[in-house]
Order: C-alpha cells, then sequence, then structure tokens
C-alpha cells in the first residue's frame, strides 16, 4: 500500500492528531485510501448536489483584516494570485467527492480553540500544524490540501461571515461552475452558500492580493471564533 506521495495522510496535522488520540497513521489511512478507491465514483456520485448553487456576486473591494495581511507576509504563496488558473473549478462528482473528503476528515482532526487560548494573542492566521486552529486555521489547511489534491487555489477563497451566533467566523467558499459552496469547521456538510444561515461580508479577490465585499453589513474586526 503506497501512501508515502498522499498530501492527506502524510499533512503534520493528521500524523498529530493521530498521536494525540492514540491512533496510528494506518487508521487514517485507511478511510482516506478507502475514499480513493475505485468505489469512489459511485459514493460521489449519490451525494453530487441535484441543483445547482447561487453564485455570490463580488459588490467591490473590502479591506482586508490585519491578521491576514501579516500572514500574506509570512506566506506570500498562500495569497498570491495566479490568473492562469481557472476562476471557478468544474464541479464533477470527482471534485465534490474530494471536498466532501476533506472538510470531514480536517474537522474531525483539528480541535477548534480561539487565538486566544492557541497563540496567546486575538487574532492571527496560521496553519493547525499542532493539531489546534481556530475557524479560519482551519479554513488554511483544508485550502492547502485541497490544493495538492489539484484543486486550483484561485477557486478556493476564504471568506468572513456573520454567523448564526452574531459572531465573526471564517468560512472556505468554493467557486465552481455550479455555484458557490462552503467548506466550514462547524458541519462537515459541503453545502450552497444560501444553506448556511450565515450572512456573508467579504471573501479573498480572485484577480488580486485584496479582499472583496459581499453584502452591505458593518465588517467584523476579525474573522475568527471558532
Amino acid at each position: 500500500m503506497e501512501d508515502a506521495a498522499d498530501p492527506i495522510l502524510n499533512h503534520p496535522t493528521f500524523r498529530n492528531a493521530a498521536h494525540r488520540i492514540g491512533v496510528g497513521a494506518w487508521g487514517i489511512a485507511f478511510a482516506v485510501i478507502a475514499f480513493f478507491s475505485s468505489s469512489a465514483p459511485a459514493i460521489a456520485e449519490s451525494s453530487f448536489p441535484a441543483k445547482q448553487a447561487d453564485r455570490l456576486h463580488a459588490l467591490g473591494r473590502a479591506a482586508p483584516t490585519w491578521a491576514w495581511i501579516r500572514f500574506c507576509q509570512k506566506q506570500p504563496q498562500e495569497c498570491r494570485i495566479d490568473r492562469s488558473q481557472p476562476e471557478r473549478i468544474a464541479l464533477t462528482p470527482s471534485a465534490w467527492a474530494i471536498l466532501q473528503k476533506v472538510n470531514e476528515h480536517v474537522n474531525a482532526t483539528v480541535l477548534a480553540v480561539t487565538d486566544q487560548d492557541h497563540w496567546g494573542v486575538f487574532d492571527r492566521w496560521d496553519y493547525p500544524d499542532d493539531g489546534l486552529g481556530d475557524c479560519e486555521d482551519i479554513q488554511l489547511l483544508k485550502r492547502r490540501l485541497l490544493v495538492q489534491a489539484g484543486l486550483p487555489q484561485r477557486a478556493l477563497r476564504i471568506a468572513a461571515v456573520i454567523d448564526e451566533q452574531g459572531q465573526g467566523h471564517a468560512v472556505l467558499m468554493v467557486l465552481t461552475d455550479q455555484g458557490d459552496f462552503i467548506l466550514d469547521n462547524k458541519r462537515d456538510a459541503v453545502l450552497p452558500w444560501r444553506q448556511t444561515g450565515y450572512s456573508y461580508i467579504k471573501r479573498e479577490s480572485t484577480n488580486a492580493r485584496t479582499w472583496v465585499a459581499l453584502g452591505d453589513q458593518a465588517t467584523p474586526a476579525f474573522t475568527a471564533n471558532r
């Protein structure tokens, strides 16, 4: 069984999580390898969205958070826009299966904690390589794994929302030819953006190293809660 090149299995977060809960790497490997087996297309077809989702159109430029700016200074490759990449992905059954599995596995293996509890600061963006992170950290890991799985980074945008409790929150918005879908650490289901119950404020741009506005509500000063 060859797993050496599998970016999901070998990401430090999954190995740290396995160690933390007393499960060997092969326990995690079994579930992920099963997903990539020949039965995956049938599984993907059975849960493939029956209807298209709406596209959430940008309304103009928006100011990024300071934590995002600092993150981009440390990790410029995460914020660079490659215009040769498609702005939207083709939402095939295989792409849909990848979105579902990455969302589910990251949610299961990263413990959600606030930046204050994790780093001792109010707002910080970083990879949850120690198995701990808040909402934007978790979405950054999902994006990294999706890119390593072959999806274009340009179509995977971090978005700031107001959640059901009226708090700032971050999700990963996947721009597809069938509409915009959301990966969220609060649920394992990948949903059309309208079905999350969130108010969408702004997201990373697909054309420049900046953000774009998605609504007319006041922009939260930070994106993070759990």
